[in-house]
């Protein structure tokens, strides 16, 4: 049942009760959600909004049968509005589980490469666009390199941080000890195909919160299995930042 926690949350149920009667048909029994914020944060940039994390939290917890909100994203060291996101997310009470975010060097010295070799492009361009391109191409984007050579720039920085094995191994423990009737995945990522997958064929309830254009083909192919989409802009005046609400 949903049960405005904030006079805010009440206020803009009223303007949504269509939506908020959808979760609570979809929200059945004891719920857990796994939050992949990095694949979050982008949705809503492309939808030119932001997500609050202290609105999404009060609105979260005005859906009394939801047991835990499990929030995966990776701390960049060093950075503090990095690492004051995460101790916001904690003190707001997600299970928040974090690592560090791994920087790998790519290097864009083309002092010793041929103009035509594709060999630096590589780090950058997967190998079957790449064999599209004729070599005038590849020459005009070495080229491109060498200007940034030139400016001092010899090295471009790649961050990296997954959680999908973080998340499948909650997920599967969560099941394994029967502790959740409805998995709540906020991320249209194929990797988790496979265990969304299992517990389908498990009978347990599967959905996705994400956006109609986020989700990858393989996870909307398990619609045929029992996997539900919800798309998050349903939602938006509950979770994005205030001044954004009907833009």
């Amino acid at each position: 049942m949903f049960k405005p926690q904030k006079p805010e949350i009440m206020r803009l149920a009223q303007g949504n009760q269509r939506f908020i009667q959808q979760l609570e048909t979809l929200l059945v029994g004891r719920v857990n959600m796994y939050i992949d914020y990095a694949n979050v944060r982008p949705w809503a940039v492309r939808l030119n909004w932001h997500i609050d994390l202290k609105r999404l939290k009060s609105f979260l917890d005005s859906l009394n049968n939801i047991s835990s909100v499990k929030f995966y994203y990776g701390t960049l060291k060093g950075d503090l509005s990095s690492e004051q996101m995460i101790h916001q997310a904690q003190r707001l009470g997600y299970q928040v589980r974090t690592k560090p975010v791994k920087i790998i060097k790519l290097s864009i010295d083309v002092s010793s490469i041929d103009p035509q070799s594709p060999a630096l492009l590589r780090n950058f361009i997967r190998q079957t666009l790449l064999n599209k391109y004729d070599v005038a191409t590849i020459e005009q984007l070495n080229h491109k390199f060498k200007e940034m050579n030139q400016a001092g720039t010899f090295w471009l920085e790649d961050r990296k941080c997954n959680f999908d094995v973080e998340i499948g191994r909650d997920m599967a423990i969560d099941f394994e000890r029967n502790q959740t009737d409805c998995f709540v995945l906020w991320s249209g990522d194929s990797d988790f195909h496979d265990p969304i997958q299992e517990l389908l064929v498990k009978g347990k309830k599967v959905i996705l919160f994400a956006t109609s254009r986020t989700v990858s083909s393989e996870l909307n192919a398990l619609r045929s299995q029992g996997l539900i989409i919800f798309d998050i802009r349903k939602i938006k005046d509950f979770i994005c930042w205030k001044r954004e609400i009907g833009v």
